[in-house]
């Protein structure tokens, strides 16, 4: 795929958040994601993923990996157009207005305020082989107690206290975990590779063959083992663009490289686990209950840690023992990095007017303070409805890859609306339309193979959302920004196509009774969302803003950046 260069001298400057310090050189803001990208996934998902397909799971790592590199490839370019900070929710302002704005950073905000409460349950999880009174096992999931809740909300007011401090000191601490827990994951394949690997689990079919479970399963483990969970962090080199201090270079390397690093990385951890679990546990009832059916000697439960419980099955004492530090390190690193996210996201949807002012505001050390509050309190209430690791990482699974749904089609709207804005990473015209065609349909196919059972929570959050909109609309003191409905109105058939493919599709199977019809079989799901991509994407850059309201939006941030910093 050829890369365009574009001029050194850019046509619109003054994007960059001048409120917010650039603190990210190269390998911090690289590390971030990768930081973020290793958190609880690789502690659950190796165990997740071979339950709903068995050894091809390995296939389900390798499609997760695909997709992600193709939707950050669209990120790439927008992110060195526009180094703005919270660049998700923001994007979507520049080329549809405000309706779709709020439509897709409302999303975006949900998605990213969940995941510091996933990595707190990851971290209280394995904490509960030693500290049993944190969880309890409810209808085979692990679920807090009122204690673990407790616990729960002051792990996530340290994650809040060390991102007031500033980006500086989070950019410190970050780089030293990411170097960490890559060291600590490798250690755990190599150990698994070196005391016990037998591929006759993978291919054997006394242990039922490499794919028990057919595609169906292979794909539902894409969406809902944690895959596509594990691989959120290259956001990270949009959401920080504007701290980084060489856009040009560092946000590409960072979307794409965080990706295939971590990618490579989680397949071979994938092989290692599939080849170091207990024959005995395969046999018993087959790989969909594998972790039902090994523990440490009765101490280390496979629920509650997976990889811990085989190190000590192996005798590796040691290795199990750094599990329960890294169990505290991995998720502590990613909840920490999100904490900080989701206020840049509110920080965005303050500063595209479609929320309140005061989520705009700034410390003394560049950090946006209430929105960073807000995102404590709401994180918080995530501990209620979802208080397990496996039942919260899929509502936040389709919430954030919809968010990132509207990148290809910002992407292929501002090649039309800008097109000789400089571009100092440049999909070539030949690959930007393919790219950003597969980038929508991989984000549909994700939201469609995570199943009705978790979808219909997401589209009644999406209508809550409009709701909010509604009054917020209705009371705002602060003058708000032309609502654009007339070119944004198309994300409601897009949200709504959505619905109705996941209620008559079969994701979860018609055995879990989840309520959907189950009319739609893999292929025909695939089909149904392929002709969603294509009426989405035209009707969206059928309605995208004129040129000049595209500048008008742009030339208003600049005056905005230029504005004295609101420092409370």
């Amino acid at each position: 795929m050829a890369v365009e260069s574009s001029p050194e001298t850019p046509l619109h400057e003054g994007g960059d958040d001048k409120k917010l310090k650039r603190e990210f050189g190269t390998i911090g803001l690289l590390f971030t994601a990768v930081g973020s990208i290793i958190g609880s996934g690789w502690l659950f998902g190796a165990l997740d993923a071979s339950q709903l397909a068995g050894p091809a799971a390995i296939v389900s790592w390798a499609i997760g990996c695909v997709m992600f590199v193709i939707i950050g490839m669209t990120y790439s370019e927008l992110g060195t157009m526009f180094p703005h900070s919270g660049g998700v929710a923001r994007y979507p302002h520049y080329s549809f207005g405000s309706f779709t704005s709020f439509s897709i950073g409302w999303v975006t905000w949900i998605a990213a305020a969940a995941v510091a409460p996933v990595e707190v349950l990851a971290v209280v999880q394995y904490s509960t082989n030693y500290i049993p009174w944190l969880q309890k096992i409810q209808e085979g999931e692990a679920v807090l107690t009122p204690a673990g809740t407790g616990v729960s909300i002051v792990l996530m007011a340290v994650f809040v206290i060390v991102n007031f401090f500033g980006v500086r000191w989070f950019a410190r601490i970050n780089n030293i975990l990411v170097w960490w827990k890559l060291v600590v994951i490798l250690v755990v394949i190599g150990v698994f590779f070196g005391l016990s690997f037998n591929p006759d689990h993978i291919t054997a079919p006394e242990f039922g063959g490499f794919a028990p479970y057919g595609s169906q399963g292979v794909f539902s483990a894409v969406a809902t083992a944690g895959i596509a969970f594990s691989f959120f962090g290259f956001r990270q080199g949009v959401e920080l663009a504007g701290e980084t201090d060489n856009p040009k270079r560092n946000v590409p390397l960072t979307l794409i490289g965080s990706v295939v690093i971590c990618g490579v990385i989680y397949i071979l951890l994938q092989i290692a686990f599939l080849g170091a679990v207990p024959s005995s546990a395969i046999k018993a009832e087959g790989w969909q209950a594998v972790g039902a059916h090994f523990s440490s000697h009765g101490d280390v439960l496979a629920t509650f840690g997976p990889l811990a419980a085989i190190a000590g099955i192996l005798g590796a004492v040691w290795l199990a023992g750094i599990l329960y530090a890294d169990a505290i390190i991995s998720p502590g690193d990613t909840g920490l990095i999100y904490a900080g996210v989701t206020a840049r996201i509110s920080y965005a949807m303050g500063r595209n007017g479609n929320a309140p002012a005061g989520l705009a505001k700034v410390n003394r050390t560049g950090v946006p303070w209430v929105s960073l509050v807000l995102a404590f309190i709401v994180g918080c209430f995530f501990f209620l409805p979802f208080p397990g690791w496996s039942k919260l990482v899929e509502f936040v699974t389709n919430s954030t890859v919809l968010s990132f749904g509207c990148g290809p089609l910002v992407l292929l709207a501002m090649r039309k609306q800008l097109p000789e804005h400089v571009r100092p990473f440049r999909l070539g015209d030949k690959w930007v339309w393919v790219i950003g065609f597969l980038a929508l349909w991989s984000t549909n196919l994700i939201v469609y193979w995570t199943g009705w059972d978790t979808n219909w929570k997401l589209f009644l959050a999406i209508i809550l959302g409009y709701v909010l909109m509604a009054v917020y609309y209705s009371v705002a003191k602060q003058q708000t920004p032309p609502l654009d409905f007339k070119h944004g109105w198309w994300i409601l058939v897009w949200y709504a196509g959505l619905a109705v493919i996941s209620y008559v599709g079969d994701y979860p199977e018609q055995k879990e009774k989840a309520g959907n019809l189950g009319l739609l079989d893999f292929n025909l799901g695939a089909v149904a969302c392929l002709a969603l991509t294509a009426l989405v994407l035209w009707l969206a850059l059928r309605s995208a803003l004129p040129t000049e309201r595209v500048r008008e939006i742009l030339n208003q941030m600049d005056t905005e950046e230029e504005a004295p910093p609101q420092q409370h």
